[in-house]
C-alpha cells in the first residue's frame, strides 16, 4: 500500500553518521567517523560485578516498573552528584533521570516549541538533538561557532530579527562536531542576552568530564536565578553509552512537564541502568575512572593531531579540543567537501563524516569534516590519517 507519514516525520533524514557507519561496518574501511566511547574506557569488570550483585540481591526490583522521575535513592545520589561537580543545582531546581541526555533535549524542545516557534543553535551543531527539533517542525536558525564558542554578534542579531525565539540549544564544551570550548565571557554574554530576549537555554554537557587541557569553564547553568536555563547531563561518555542513562536539572515547573512528556514516550528509564549507575557512582572510585578517560583522550587526541600535522595539507585548517571526542577539520573555501568525503570512504577506504550532516539548514554550505579519535585504534588512526593526508594533498592541488 501507499503509506502517508506525519509532517512532523516525513522531511525528517536518517543520521548521516548512521548512514556512514554502515560504509563502515566493511572490514576494509578505516573508521574515523564514529563518536563512541574509546574500547579500554568502558569498566566492563565493575558493570559485570554490579549487575550479578544487583539480579542477585533484589532481580524484582531491577525486572519491574518504576517511577517517571527516576529511582529515587538515584536521584538523591544525583542532586548531589550535579551540585558538588557541576554546582547545577539551584535553590528551586530539581533532577529527573532520563533515558541519555538525548531524551532530554527532545523532550525540551516537545514541551516548550510549538511548531513554527524558533530554535537558535549553535551551527554546526549535533546531528541527533538537530533532527529531534525538526521532528517537531520548529524553525532552527544557526549561529556560527567560532574557536571559543558561538558568535554573540550572530547570537544578538538573531535574537533580534528572529520571530518567536524560544529555546538556545548550546553545547558548551567540547562541542560536537567542531570539539570547540565556549570561554566563561561568551557564557556570561549568552545568558545576560537570552534574559534580555526572555529566551530559555537548552545546555548540553555529554563530554564536559572529559577535560584533557585547560582549565574548567563553570557551566552556564551555574548563572541561572530565575530557571532560565534546563542543564543535560549524561552518563553515555562517562560510563556507557548503552545503558542509556542521563538526568535533566531544571525548575520543578519545568520538569513537571517534562515528566508528563516523558511518560507519554517510555514510561521510565531502564530500572537495571538506572540501579547499575547508582551502585558505580557509590562504590567506586568516579573521579579516578573519569581520570583514566581522560588520560585514554589525552593520549589518542594528540596522536591523532600529531599525524595530521606530519600528512595533512597545511591549508587543512583544524581546532584542537581540550576535550572531548572530535577534530574539526576545514578544507580551502571552495573545496567540495562532499566529493572528497566520498572519495576518501570510496577510493581511499578511511570514512569521514562531512559538515553537512551538523548545519541547522540542511542544505547549507560548508567545506568542513568531523574525524573522531576516541574509537579507531593506535594503528587505524595512524594508517587512516596517512591515507587521509595523501587525499588532501591530491584533493586541493
Amino acid at each position: 500500500m501507499e503509506y502517508t507519514f506525519s509532517s512532523k516525520i516525513a522531511t525528517v533524514k536518517p543520521s548521516a553518521i548512521r548512514e556512514i557507519l554502515k560504509m563502515s561496518s566493511d572490514p576494509s574501511v578505516i573508521s574515523l567517523a564514529a563518536g563512541n566511547p574509546a574500547p579500554d574506557a568502558f569498566p566492563v569488570k565493575e558493570v559485570e560485578k554490579i549487575t550479578a550483585d544487583i539480579l542477585r540481591e533484589d532481580p524484582i526490583l531491577a525486572l519491574q516498573y518504576s517511577v517517571t522521575e527516576g529511582y529515587p535513592a538515584l536521584r538523591d545520589t544525583l542532586r548531589t552528584f550535579a551540585r558538588n561537580r557541576y554546582d547545577v543545582m539551584g535553590a528551586e531546581d530539581d533532577l529527573i533521570v532520563v533515558s541519555g541526555a538525548q531524551q532530554g533535549l527532545e523532550l525540551s524542545c516537545k514541551c516548550l516549541c510549538n511548531e513554527g516557534d524558533t530554535m537558535l543553535c549553535e551551527d554546526p551543531s549535533f546531528v541527533g538533538a538537530l533532527n529531534a527539533f525538526r521532528s517537531y517542525n520548529v524553525h532552527l536558525a544557526g549561529i556560527p561557532v567560532e574557536e571559543d564558542g558561538l558568535s554573540i554578534e550572530a547570537l544578538e542579531k538573531a535574537l533580534k530579527e528572529q520571530k518567536n525565539v524560544k529555546l538556545l540549544y548550546t553545547i558548551p564544551n567540547f562541542q560536537n562536531p567542531s570539539g570547540a570550548t565556549m570561554s566563561w565571557e561568551k557564557r556570561q554574554r549568552v545568558y545576560e542576552l537570552c534574559r534580555q530576549y526572555n529566551v530559555m537555554i537548552l545546555e548540553d554537557n555529554p563530554y564536559g568530564d572529559l577535560r584533557f587541557e585547560g582549565e574548567s569553564v563553570p557551566a552556564i547553568k551555574t548563572l541561572d536565578e530565575e530557571g532560565r536555563v534546563i542543564y543535560c547531563g549524561s552518563f553515555s561518555k562517562i560510563l556507557s553509552p548503552g545503558l542509556r542513562v542521563g538526568f535533566v536539572v531544571a525548575n520543578e515547573a519545568v520538569l513537571q512537564k517534562l515528566v508528563v512528556a516523558k511518560q507519554c514516550a517510555d514510561v521510565h528509564t531502564s530500572i537495571l541502568s538506572q540501579l547499575i549507575c547508582l551502585r558505580f557512582l557509590n562504590d567506586y572510585d568516579v573521579e579516578a575512572h573519569i581520570g583514566r578517560l581522560c588520560e585514554i583522550y589525552r593520549r589518542k587526541s594528540a596522536l591523532m593531531l600529531g599525524e595530521m600535522q606530519k600528512h595533512f595539507s597545511p591549508e587543512v585548517r583544524t581546532i584542537r579540543p581540550q576535550g572531548g571526542l572530535f577534530i574539526w577539520c576545514t578544507l580551502p573555501q571552495g573545496s567540495d567537501m562532499l566529493e572528497f568525503c566520498r572519495r576518501a570512504v570510496a577510493d581511499y577506504k578511511v570514512a569521514v563524516v562531512p559538515g553537512t550532516a551538523f548545519t541547522a539548514k540542511e542544505d547549507a554550505p560548508t567545506t568542513s569534516f568531523r574525524l573522531n579519535f576516541s574509537t579507531p585504534t593506535d594503528e587505524n588512526i595512524v594508517r587512516g590519517i596517512e591515507i587521509l593526508g595523501r587525499l588532501t594533498h591530491e584533493f586541493i592541488r
